[in-house]
This record gives C-alpha cells, structure tokens and sequence, in this order.
C-alpha cells in the first residue's frame, strides 16, 4: 500500500507547474515582441527600399530615413549630417515634429563631428558627461540630451558622406548594440540613396550641359553655313548692290524677317544711300535717297530714326511690337518690329543693316542680334574688300594704260622718222608719180600710227587683238628693210637683210613691224658712232642656215649687230620696263618686243659677246597651202 502524498509535496508540483507555464509565457511574450520589432525593421526597410526605386527626391527619401530610425529605435529625434568635403562642414538635417532645420559644424567637432573624422559608431549614456557633447539641441525650452547613438555614413567606396545621429531612447534606457547594428543598416541605406541622388542630379546636369553644347554646336554650324553661302555670294557679287541684295536675302532668311534695309555707301567718302530689300520680291532692291534731318514736314520716319540711332550706337538696337491691335501707321508701312546693327565703321564702311517685321509675328531675340551684328561684319569686310579690289583694278588699268602710251609715244618715232624722210624727199623732186609714191609711203606710215592709236583703245576698253593674217615674207621684209635704210640713213649702220625663207606666214604685220624697227633701233644704239652692220635674217626653224626649207615650221627671225654686247647689268632684265643702260633712253624698246611677241604665242631671246648680239624671235605658225 502506497503511503499518502504529503500536502507540502502537492504545493511544490503546483509551483513548479505554475512557474514554468510563467516562464513559457514570458518566453512567448518576449518572442512575439522581437517577431513584432523585426517585422516593424523589416517594414522600414522594405519602405525605405521601396522608396529608393520610385523617388529621386533626395529631401524626401533622407525624411523618410530619419522617420523610421527615429521610429525604430524609440528615439527622441534623429539627426542626419552631410559632409561638405569643399568646406569640411557637417550640414544637418534635423528632424523636429513635422518640421526639418538645419545646423552646421565643423569635422571634428561634437560627437557627429569625430564619427565624420573617425569613421567609427559612438554610444553615449549619458551625454553631459562627455565633453565633446555641444549642447546645440538642447537649446530648445525643456529638452536635455541623455543618451546619443551616432554612425557614419559610406558609400560603397567606404567614404565616409555623412553622419546619423540619433538623441534620447523614449524609455530612458540607453542604446543597445542591436540599436547600432540597427542604425549601421540605415545609415547604408542613407548611404546609397545621397550616392544615388548625386549621380541623378549629376546625369542630369550633364544632360543639361550637353544638351546645350548640342544647341550652341548646331547654331554655330547654321552660322558657320549661313557664313560660308553668304561668303560665296558676296564672292561672286559684281557690284556692291549685288552684296547688299545677297545680305539682305540671307539675314531676312536665318532671322525669319519680311524685309530689311541696308545703309551704305557707294563710295568709300560718297553719300549714304538706303537699299531695301522685301521677301515679296526677293530679286529686286529699291534705291532711295537717305535724309536722316527732318523734311518738310519736320518729321523723320521711324524707319530713318531705327538706323540712326543704330549707326550711332556700338550695340543692336530692337524694336518690339506693343501687345494688342496693330496702330494705325503700322498700315502705312511703318515695321511693326525691326532690328538694326550698325556696320564697321572702323573698317572704313559707315552705315547700318537692319531687318523688320518677323514673319511669324514675334518680336526680334537676341539671338536674332548675334547674327545680325555676325553678318554685319563680314558684310562690311566683303565692302572693304571689294572697294579696295576695285580701287587696285583701277590704278592697274591706269597704270597699264600710262605705260602703253608711253611705249607709243616711244614707238611713234619710226613713223614719224620715216614721214620726215619722205617729206624731205617729196620737197626735192619733181617728178609727179615719184611724188606721189612718196606721198603713198607717208599715208602708210599714217596707217601704222593710226594702228598704235587703236591698240591703246582697245587695252583701255579691256580688249586684246591680234590680226593674224598670212603675210608673204618677201613683200613684207623687203618693205621694212626699205624703211629702216631710210630711218638709219643719218648713221653709220648699213642694215643687211638675209632673207633665207621667201614663202607665207601667219602674223599681224603691224605689231610685227613695229617690234623689228625696235629691235634694229636698240642695235644701232648699242652700237654707238662707230661703222657697224646690222643683219636682219628670215628663216624657218629646222633649216639650215642660208638654205631654204619645203618644212614649214616656225618662223624665226634674228637682228644681229656688231656691237659691244649687253652690259651686264641688265643682262638679267632686258625684257622689263624701263631697264635701260643707254643715257636719255626709256627702255621700252624691248619691253614692247617681249609684249608684242608673246601676244603671238612666241618667244623673244638674246645671246650676246663682246663682239656683237643677237635677238631671236619666233613666232609659232599653222601649216599653210598655196
């Protein structure tokens, strides 16, 4: 028989039943506490992760960091520092009720400051016993900090970016170890959401910057181009009209306009002149006297008081159209808005360039401005250029001219050398027909001043003819040697023609005579007082000297003389105006040679000895059939 359970044995089994099933439930308690904890961290972070995928809004996302450490830890208030590498400033981002502040400090000051400087989590109990603690949040009525809890922020290059700081668990327990692994994953979090946004914003700005580079890229080859066609146009301009109308037309196309003006003169020190251009007849300028004084009336147009007041002033000036129904005198004419440069006075072209009236209705923009004052100086350039290029044209054809007549005037000796001969002649027979034949002779030489005297003409008008014409060689030099005895009878040179090819050849005998009377003049002077000869030889290119030749090639002709030779200072430039070495001579003689022969396509050259020199001219000749 089992003996009888003791009272006190039955209260023991209860207490121990009783304090396990307490303690079971403590246990449980504590669990779903902790499940509860991490399902509220585990929410925050979810929250916080959400955020960072929907939102670049980074004052957004750091409030919604702070709301949930704040929330999580139990904490007072959170604070949440970035660092300013620039100034080596903390700046704060202070979360109070509903509302966010700011304060700055210093790296190292504080207990944010030496987690910036450290990069290390800091766990203060109780704060006033910490002399780095600065007493900043507690400036507000009834607040004292306690306990601190504050971990550095670093991206995922391990730089430290900032501070979360973290004030007074509500329970006024200090911060646990598991509050600071808690603030170390948001402080990542808040890590990569500035990391984030400052890459945002810097894409963004990069964005930005090269979209405006592409802008100012694009205007800059619209400009380049527009420059470049209005270069060529103005390039191929005959006229100053016809660069004012190649300004117009592409200002009043890049700048949208209906019409412009330019303000110019014709000459570099002439009158100003108005030329204006409309789009409704983009072929034709109007010409109309500039008055910039009052008239008759005493008014001036608005029109004439815009380019005044442009050609006055160093910077664009823009009329806008007021807003609302046009006025009454925009019907008559008068632009409703315009925009006026004025052109380069420096570069010696005074006057102004202005367009009116956008088509579009808009006012004229600065951009407008730019490449109006743009076109405005190459416009004034291609003015300066093309004056000064005519100008240049003019003094060449003036100079050209002075320089033919001078060689006609030294030319008109041989004519008028023979005309005197024959005069004399004429006045000591009286034989009628040999008077007439000198008569005949004279006329000729009449003929060949009147030739000079067309030659003149014809260079003064841009003209350059040669009579090419078949010439028999006999006729022809027997002739000129005829003449030439006659014009060097008062010396001691006998001239001697050896003529070696009697058949045809191709030139214009005018010149051709005139450049063989220079040829033996310049050898009967090199040959001075002294007894001389003087040989004139006809041949053609590929003959044997003194045979005659059934090939028709060029024909050649020398004058020969047995003078001195060419001295050696002019050896080098026989053939330039006014290179002379005879005292009192022009030294065109030659020059008008070379001319005359290279306007037949030939060639002039001399070879020279102490004992003489010889000039060699020939002169290119087609194949000819009798």
């Amino acid at each position: 028989m089992d003996p009888e359970p003791h009272p006190w044995f039955d209260r023991l089994v209860n207490l121990k039943a009783q304090s396990s099933s307490d303690q079971l439930l403590a246990r449980i308690a504590e669990l779903e506490a902790a499940l509860a904890r991490e399902e509220r961290i585990s929410g925050a972070l979810r929250d916080v992760g959400v955020a960072l995928g929907t939102t670049l809004d980074l004052d957004r996302l750091l409030e919604l960091i702070l709301q949930k450490i704040t929330d999580l830890l139990d904490a007072d208030r959170a604070t949440l520092y970035l660092l300013d590498e620039a100034k080596g400033e903390l700046v704060s981002r202070i979360a109070v009720g509903d509302s966010i502040r700011s304060v700055r400090m210093k790296v190292g000051e504080g207990i944010a400051g030496l987690v910036a400087r450290t990069g290390k989590t800091i766990r203060v109990r109780d704060a006033y016993r910490v002399k780095r603690f600065i007493r900043t949040s507690d400036e507000l009525p009834g607040y004292r900090t306690q306990s601190i809890l504050a971990a550095p922020m670093k991206n995922h290059l391990g730089r430290i970016i900032g501070v979360v700081h973290v004030l007074n668990k509500k329970n006024r327990r200090e911060f646990t170890g598991q509050d600071e692994a808690l603030l170390n994953a948001f402080a990542t979090e808040a890590a990569i959401s500035v990391d984030n946004s400052r890459l945002f914003l810097s894409v963004v700005q990069k964005n930005m910057q090269l979209l405006e580079t592409k802008e100012k890229l694009e205007q800059s080859v619209r400009h380049l181009k527009l420059l470049f066609e209005l270069e060529s146009a103005m390039g191929r301009a005959a006229s100053q009209e016809e660069l004012v109308q190649s300004v117009l037309l592409a200002s009043a196309t890049a700048c949208g306009a209906e019409g412009g003006v330019v303000l110019v003169s014709e000459q570099a020190d002439g009158p100003l002149e108005l030329l204006r251009w409309d789009a409704d007849r983009p072929s034709t300028l109007d010409r109309q006297a500039w008055r910039s004084s009052p008239g008759e009336t005493g008014e001036v147009s608005a029109l004439a008081e815009l380019l005044e007041r442009a050609r006055l002033s160093t910077e664009p000036v823009l009329v806008a159209a007021p807003p609302g129904p046009p006025p009454a005198e925009a019907q008559a004419g008068v632009p409703r808005s315009a925009l006026a440069v004025a052109l380069d006075a420096q570069d010696g072209v005074a006057g102004t360039v202005a367009l009116f009236d956008k088509a579009d209705g808009r006012a004229f923009s600065s951009a407008d401005a730019e490449l109006l004052r743009l076109i405005a100086a190459n416009f004034s350039t291609a003015v300066r250029l093309f004056r000064a290029r005519a100008q240049r044209e003019r003094e060449e054809r003036l100079s050209s001219i002075g320089s033919l007549l001078s060689s006609l005037i030294h030319d008109l000796k041989s004519p008028m050398a023979v005309i005197g001969g024959y005069v004399q002649m004429m006045a000591t027979t009286e034989d009628a027909a040999q008077r007439k034949a000198y008569g005949d002779l004279v006329l000729k030489q009449f003929d060949n001043i009147a030739a000079m005297q067309r030659e003149v003409l014809e260079f003064a008008r841009g003209e350059k003819h040669v009579l090419l014409r078949k010439v028999y060689l006999a006729d022809f030099f027997e002739e000129l040697a005829a003449d030439l005895r006659r014009e060097l009878s008062g010396s001691r040179a006998e001239l001697v023609l050896a003529l070696e090819d009697r058949t045809t050849a191709r030139f214009d005998q005018n010149k051709i005579a005139r450049a063989l009377h220079n040829l033996v003049r310049n050898a009967v002077e090199a040959m001075g007082a002294r007894r001389g000869t003087v040989t004139l030889r006809v041949a053609r290119q590929g003959a044997e000297r003194g045979k005659a030749t059934k090939k028709r090639g060029d024909l050649v002709i020398e004058v020969t003389d047995t003078g001195p030779g060419i001295p050696k200072e002019i050896e080098g430039r026989l053939f330039q105006s006014f290179a002379t070495s005879k005292k009192g001579g022009t030294g065109l003689g030659l020059a008008i040679v070379h001319k005359i022969v290279s306007e037949h396509g030939g060639t002039v050259s001399a070879r020279s000895t102490p004992t003489g020199t010889t000039f060699t001219v020939v002169l290119p000749q087609d194949d000819l059939r009798h």
